[in-house]
């Protein structure tokens, strides 16, 4: 019998919480045209930060009937009560948001008065602002939240705001506003929004104007991910000392040092080698990589006949083989990748690593649909260090249904730690590299490619 693996006999204490796990959520309520969006730009303005996400509430109107939908064109219904907003879907989508998975946000047409078929994919941000007129309202919104701000300005100003932004914005004629306003918002505003001033964290009277409110605002929400980013900080390094413990593991896959493949690594390793041939050599040498990486697809048993008229037991792919290129280093292994599969599904994750903190930040998101019913989807990246961005991206794939032993990772080059790292929170993925090179190197491989 053999003995398993000391890896694998560690990898249930592993632990490791994403940066992007238990986002902050920042609340701002206020009357109709008080100014809440105005102050939710401003503090993202402020931080200045990838990856802030303005949520509205008015995306989570209910569907209407159609009598609701005959008393809304006629301006006769009530959207600024509790019961025209979803909150159970909306407590549904933050909580998710929370936990870093993805949420389907709802598309509302102010003009139409009606919920759109179509959705908007979010993925949990850095930093979520939930913004609308109820944002408070709902004790199970307000245990979500790390920050309260209540906006309040005069009615008579909420007024005129509102005015403009529905005849510019939505469509509707200035008798309609005023019909809605004095019949619905103003005695909404005293049974509903009021009432969310006295557990407000901050109050923001004169709205954007506060200028020293809003900065109070942004320097809680910096504290607070300074304290997020050096959890994180430690985080790697307790699984790095971990990890150091153990020996690469089987699905970990390194290639062979045979000559042909030493001679390509010594071409690309010359600072001196032209750039013409350094690209002909990094598409040969990342063709293998991905040819080692089909061997790890699923395949099923066909009979095809040869043009001798024999039978031959050969094999196909089970199902579709795609690949994610992490940006923008992914990139370069593209050309290889189509020489190799011409018609392989691709997509696109841009997630760049802060070098003080090694957090991964994810800034753009574009995977193929029915991403999850594929055979195989391959992470491309030419190097890995810490493998932050790749336990990003791996993270990314599975809450987007992809099952781990379905992900192949496929990198030139890696820090055997970053390896370690990665495989003792993903156990069940492969992992194709090339060759295992000094932990903590710099990137180098996509400026020599690019050549910038």
């Amino acid at each position: 019998m053999e003995s398993i693996s000391p890896f694998y006999s560690l990898t249930p204490e592993v632990k490791y919480s994403p940066p992007w796990q238990d986002l902050s959520i920042i609340g701002i309520a206020g009357s109709s045209g008080s100014g809440k969006t105005s102050v939710a730009m401003e503090i993202v303005r402020s931080l200045n930060l990838p990856w802030v996400v303005i949520l509205v509430m008015d995306s989570f109107y209910k569907t209407l009937t159609p009598e609701e939908h005959r008393k809304a064109h006629a301006n006769e219904y009530d959207f600024d009560c509790p019961e025209s907003i979803d909150f159970d879907l909306l407590v549904e989508t933050l909580q998710d948001l929370k936990k870093g998975k993805k949420a389907q946000i709802p598309i509302y047409s102010f003009a139409e008065h009606q919920r759109q078929p179509q959705t908007t994919t979010l993925y949990s941000p850095r930093v979520l602002i939930l913004e609308g007129i109820l944002a408070l309202h709902d004790p199970r919104i307000v245990n979500l939240l790390d920050v309260k701000i209540f906006v309040e300005a005069d009615m008579d100003v909420c007024l005129g705001r509102r005015v403009l932004r529905d005849v510019r914005e939505r469509g509707r004629d200035i008798e309609g506003i005023i019909k809605q306003w004095f019949a619905f918002v103003k005695p909404s505003y005293t049974r509903f929004v009021e009432p969310q001033r006295p557990i407000s964290d901050i109050i923001i009277p004169r709205g954007i104007e506060n200028t020293t409110a809003i900065d109070m605002v942004v320097k809680h929400i910096q504290r607070k991910l300074q304290d997020k980013s050096e959890l994180h900080t430690e985080a790697l390094r307790n699984l790095g000392l971990i990890a150091a413990k153990v020996e690469l593991p089987a699905n970990v896959h390194v290639m062979p040092p045979t000559p042909q493949f030493v001679g390509m690594n010594t071409i690309l390793q010359d600072p001196e080698m032209e750039h013409v041939d350094f690209v002909f050599y990094f598409d040969r040498l990342a063709s293998i990589l991905i040819e080692k990486a089909l061997d790890m697809t699923a395949y099923v048993q066909t009979t095809v006949e040869t043009p001798q008229g024999n039978k031959y037991m050969g094999l196909n792919p089970k199902g579709d083989v795609s690949a994610v290129a992490i940006l923008r280093g992914g990139s370069c292994l593209e050309t290889a990748l189509k020489r190799t599969i011409p018609d392989c599904i691709t997509g696109r994750v841009l997630i760049q690593t802060d070098e003080s903190s090694s957090e991964p930040e994810l800034h753009y998101l574009k995977l193929p649909p029915q991403l999850e019913e594929h055979s195989m989807v391959m992470l491309l990246d030419p190097q890995m260090s810490s493998g932050g961005a790749a336990l990003m991206a791996v993270r990314v794939l599975i809450d987007h249904g992809v099952q781990e032993e379905k992900i192949v990772f496929v990198t030139c080059a890696a820090g055997e730690l970053g390896i370690k790292r990665l495989v003792a929170v993903y156990p069940k993925i492969n992992v194709v590299v090339g060759r295992i090179e000094a932990d903590g190197e710099p990137r180098w491989m996509e400026k020599r490619y690019f050549g910038c």
